[in-house]
């Protein structure tokens, strides 16, 4: 398994996620999305993973505004726009090679190898 897990560190699920590898002694690695963030790649591999951007984006985000600009722009559009507003996509969003999730589902986790 090579674990990623992007998040904040005041974000509780974020914590959890972490928890949740620890416990089982999983390896991973952290990355802040406030200092670094989801690549360009990485976000077009997660959005596939997760089933599209809608999965991805956090309904209670503090960016309100930004957030309804995302939904109404075109769909062309949307994507530069969340990868340079990324505090409006939810966390965490876990990584294990092709597979991702967004959120804290430790159901998902249970079945990756």
């Amino acid at each position: 398994m090579n674990i990623q897990i992007f998040g904040t560190g005041k974000c509780f699920d974020t914590k959890k996620a972490m928890r949740y590898f620890k416990e089982r002694k999983i390896p991973f690695q952290l990355i802040d999305m406030k200092e670094k963030g989801l690549s360009k790649g990485e976000y077009q591999r997660v959005r596939q993973a997760v089933g599209g951007l809608d999965a991805m984006l956090d309904p209670k985000c503090r960016d309100q505004d930004t957030l309804t600009l995302i939904k109404y722009l075109a769909e062309e559009d949307r994507d530069q726009k969340v990868l340079e507003n990324q505090q409006v996509l939810r966390t965490p969003i876990v990584r294990n090679g092709a597979q991702a999730t967004v959120g804290y589902v430790p159901d998902v986790w249970k079945t990756w190898k």
